[in-house]
């Protein structure tokens, strides 16, 4: 047997994105080995997917991963929001050039939005994939327990009751060989696993094309804004170019802000054609206002905004995961965090049943509660993108007018003295308001939730948010994410998040809860459970609540309890004490885990 054929492992990936790399580093830190194979021969050579919301933060921070990736990302006062901006040089009036129409606190406005410190122990992040794809690579491959394979391409499945048969091209020998495991994710962004195990699409739907422009310039002397992690321009001067204005994304790498010395510019319109780099070049020129554009074409990128979900993510052994499972636009950025969540949601699930802790039962469970989630995502940002198409007329611009016209309009941003400037200011001050939907999604990034077999519910209503969108307000019912606190231990700060690190499950009792913990150790030393427990409160605890903010939202008795999943969320709730705990969380477990005897 050579070492490329006939190879053996638990865990086939497919894919070396963001889903692929985040599995394969879970996995190794669960024990499980994995080989993951990609058709490509490096990782992205394009800034793809750039913001990282709180919750893929605390994944990335349980992984290892967090401290490398804030090393190279966005600091933090270089992402405070949005900005708009009038076209930055070039013609029209001289007085009217880089003129910030509006800004809107986004993102959690550099980490000072008081929701975003009381929501999470992180706060987000904005680094494109282009340097966070070789940081997750860098972090796969130093586990003993895993394979990464460039350039070697999944080509064929074959699928039984114990496992799955794949073949795999090298790309570079042009010889194949197959892999026998037990499981399969596929996360190629459904370019080829999905199609082989036939995986079947619920949605698909293409809305508008995009070309993006990776770009080295200097915009320092153009823009005067320093704090804005995106930047939109609208430029009187070429009506063709204002439906939907171009998008600024500074990508650093050692500057940010307007001193970034590579670009992400975004522009859209009928008849764009990526192949023409030259073309668009001039276009970007046009769009956002600078003549005779100083700068290097480093790569583009011609894509469209579309729709697309499964209707189930799995098929047999195989799971689909990330933009293989389902895609969607890019407002909210909800795509590369949906990926990182699923693979946090699949992996620990994937570990307990190879190890023989839990049932297959369990696996379904994976796509019962992904699938949902992805669902609305998708619906966020769909209503996210139709706001966009109000942007230009909530600033009086038309593509229909002429320069002359577009630019007498805009003037009513910075000359109060003509007639309808404060209701004009005043509209697009509304529409602001309403671009929240994208810029403001702290519940769909913080509060989504599960319902599955893998749950146990109490019988109490869900909490209903204020607005399910933007507001994320914790909970400790089953199937919320446990909310954050931190307590502390010896004078030590930490997050109690944390007590689910490296897949642990975590019994959280009240200050009486001593009998929660014991049938919980119990029940963990005889079935090889990983479980941390405390009692969490003031007193004679395990973890002081020294800030109360465990006790605004436990929502348990001092006599109660929580379990808490390996991927933080909350899967058993006794806001009371038990008669007999040990049997109580015996049933538990045995539901959770989806038992062949239970």
């Amino acid at each position: 047997m050579s070492e490329k054929t006939d190879i053996e492992v638990p865990v086939l990936i497919v894919g070396g994105g963001g889903a692929g790399l985040t599995s394969s580093i879970l996995l190794s830190r669960l024990g499980i080995r994995s080989l993951l194979v990609t058709r490509y021969p490096d990782t992205t050579t394009l800034p793809r997917g750039h913001y990282l919301n709180q919750r893929s933060m605390e994944i990335l921070a349980d992984m290892g991963v967090a401290p490398d990736i804030r090393a190279k990302a966005t600091p933090q006062e270089n992402m405070k929001g949005v900005a708009w901006y009038s076209g930055l040089a070039g013609g029209g009036p001289e007085d009217g050039h880089g003129r910030l129409l509006g800004f809107l606190d986004s993102l959690g406005a550099g980490h000072a939005d008081p929701d975003h410190i009381a929501a999470s122990p992180e706060a987000d992040a904005n680094l494109s994939l282009l340097h966070t794809e070789p940081i997750l690579r860098k972090h796969a491959e130093s586990y003993s327990e895993a394979t990464t394979r460039f350039h070697h391409e999944l080509v064929g499945i074959e699928q039984d009751a114990d496992g799955v048969t794949s073949t795999v091209l090298d790309r570079d020998t042009g010889e194949t060989y197959t892999v026998r495991s037990a499981y399969l994710l596929g996360a190629d962004a459904g370019r080829t696993v999905g199609k082989l195990v036939g995986a079947e699409v619920t949605m698909h739907e293409r809305m508008r094309k995009l070309v993006n422009l990776y770009l080295s310039m200097d915009l320092s002397q153009y823009l005067p804004g320093d704090d804005s992690v995106l930047t939109w321009v609208f430029n009187p001067e070429f009506p063709e170019h204002l439906e939907y204005g171009a998008v600024l994304v500074p990508q650093g790498p050692t500057r940010w802000g307007r001193h970034s010395e590579e670009w992400m510019l975004a522009v859209s319109r009928p008849d764009l054609d990526g192949s023409q780099s030259e073309k668009m070049l001039r276009w970007a020129s046009e769009a956002i206002g600078i003549p005779d554009l100083d700068a290097k074409i480093l790569g583009v990128s011609e894509w469209n905004l579309e729709l697309f979900l499964l209707e189930d993510f799995r098929v047999g052994r195989a799971f689909l995961l990330g933009d293989a499972a389902h895609r969607l636009p890019p407002a909210g950025g909800l795509g590369l965090n949906s990926a990182i969540q699923d693979a946090y949601n699949l992996c620990w699930k994937i570990a307990a049943v190879l190890e023989g802790r839990a049932g297959d039962g369990l696996l379904d469970t994976y796509s019962a509660e992904r699938r949902p989630v992805s669902l609305n995502n998708i619906e966020t940002a769909t209503k996210a993108v139709g706001n966009q198409d109000s942007m230009a007329s909530a600033l009086g611009l038309s593509t229909s007018e002429s320069a002359e016209k577009n630019w007498a309009a805009m003037s009513l941003f910075w000359d109060g003295t003509l007639p309808g400037a404060a209701e004009r200011r005043h509209r697009f001050n509304e529409w602001l308001g309403m671009a929240t939907l994208e810029f403001n999604q702290h519940n769909v990034a913080m509060g989504y939730t599960y319902d599955s077999a893998a749950i146990v519910g109490d019988g109490t209503p869900r909490p209903v948010s204020p607005d399910e969108i933007r507001l994320y307000e914790p909970s400790s019912r089953p199937g919320h994410a446990l909310p954050h606190a931190w307590v502390e231990r010896s004078n030590e700060r930490m997050a109690l998040r944390s007590l689910t690190h490296d897949g642990h499950f975590a019994l959280i009792a009240g200050e009486n809860g001593q009998a929660w913990l014991e049938a919980a150790e119990r029940i963990a030393q005889v079935r090889g459970i990983p479980l941390r427990g405390a009692r969490v409160g003031l007193g004679k605890v395990d973890l002081i609540d020294i800030r109360l903010a465990w006790k605004r939202n436990r929502a348990i008795s001092a006599d109660g309890a929580l379990l808490v999943r390996p991927d933080g969320y909350i899967a058993f709730r006794s806001i009371n004490g038990a008669d007999d705990p040990l049997a109580c969380l015996t049933a538990v477990f045995d539901q959770i885990l989806a038992s062949p005897e239970a």
